[in-house]
């Protein structure tokens, strides 16, 4: 019996068709890699790792995490999605820029961000001889449910360390532990949401330094600082301000000093610091109210407002202790 060639070939097509329409298109990881001598072009495995976080990311899954391997500079990055940016322990992981933000994180509403164990530097310079702009903010946020900060060294920039601004409806929250941040031309920590929404803030064992300000909560923001120093700033170590709602700092077991300014300030009706078990030394003014808004101590006291130019005193319902 004759065979032909068609019939010969047909079962092979329909299986090469099969095969084709099957296969699983490239899945994103759960962990992707990067490394100092990573390529971008690689798939950010392990054995294969990416040579930035920008080419990391559309390789890693939502809620997902990128890991440093070695050290290295990795680069700036938009934040879209839920994920942790882990550089890791006990090695420079770093990301350096000028002119931009070493992070903006434009993600949904209900994504949460994690940045923990990196170096970010913005290349600013106080006494000259630097060429080339500044970067921008550390870590800038505009839109997501949280936002956490995790033993972060953040240096040299021309606006603010952390410059935490939602701008949507609904509330957000930005945790920082274990962070130094250093000579940044606008400031610490700002929290200062700005669609509408509220901003919740817990900064704890952190450090601000040589900074515009230390921390600073407006409109709609209730900050909670505890267990952390915010001294040798340019101007203000805590600021409440109320320009169109309310803006709340507490501050427990912390110390704040040698700041030119104030210790802690307050400016807007509705403006609002807490403080307990605390020391305000060695500033301009160790509380400043005369901008309006109010600075509670607690009863008994339990705070220190010594060696400042002008100590300012409490003007508020003191807290009684429990």
């Amino acid at each position: 019996m004759k065979i032909s060639r068609i019939s010969v070939l047909l079962p092979f097509a329909f299986a090469m068709c099969f095969s084709l329409f099957s296969a699983p298109a490239h899945a994103q990881a759960t962990r992707t890699w990067v490394s100092g001598v990573g390529d971008d072009a690689n798939p950010c495995s392990r054995t294969a790792p990416c040579k930035t976080f920008a080419g990391a990311i559309s390789k890693t899954a939502i809620g997902g995490e990128i890991d440093a391997l070695d050290p290295g500079g990795f680069g700036a990055l938009t934040i879209t999605k839920s994920i942790t940016i882990d550089g890791g322990g006990g090695q420079v992981a770093s990301v350096l820029v000028a002119g931009t933000n070493g992070f903006v994180v434009a993600a949904a509403a209900t994504d949460i961000v994690t940045i923990k164990n990196l170096r970010i530097q913005g290349l600013r310079c106080t006494t000259g001889g630097c060429t080339g702009s500044p970067g921008l903010s550390a870590i800038q946020f505009n839109t997501g449910a949280a936002l956490v900060v995790d033993n972060v060294e953040i240096y040299g920039f021309a606006n603010q360390g952390i410059n935490f601004t939602p701008n949507q409806a609904n509330a957000s929250t930005l945790s920082v532990q274990d962070t130094l941040i250093s000579n940044c031309g606008g400031g610490g920590v700002a929290v200062a949401p700005t669609g509408g929404g509220t901003a919740g803030a817990a900064i704890t064992r952190s450090r601000v330094y040589n900074s515009q300000f230390g921390v600073k909560a407006q409109d709609n923001a209730k900050v909670n600082v505890s267990y952390s120093v915010l001294s040798n700033n340019v101007a203000n170590g805590v600021v409440a301000v109320s320009a169109s709602a309310a803006a709340e700092v507490n501050v427990t077991n912390s110390s704040i000093s040698n700041n030119p300014n104030s210790g802690l300030a307050t400016n807007g009706a509705a403006a609002t610091i807490r403080i307990a078990y605390t020391s305000l030394l060695d500033n301009g003014t160790g509380i400043n109210t005369a901008g309006g808004g109010t600075v509670s101590g607690t009863s008994p006291g339990t705070n220190v407002n010594a060696g400042n130019g002008t100590p300012g005193a409490p003007n508020g319902t003191a807290v009684t202790l429990q």
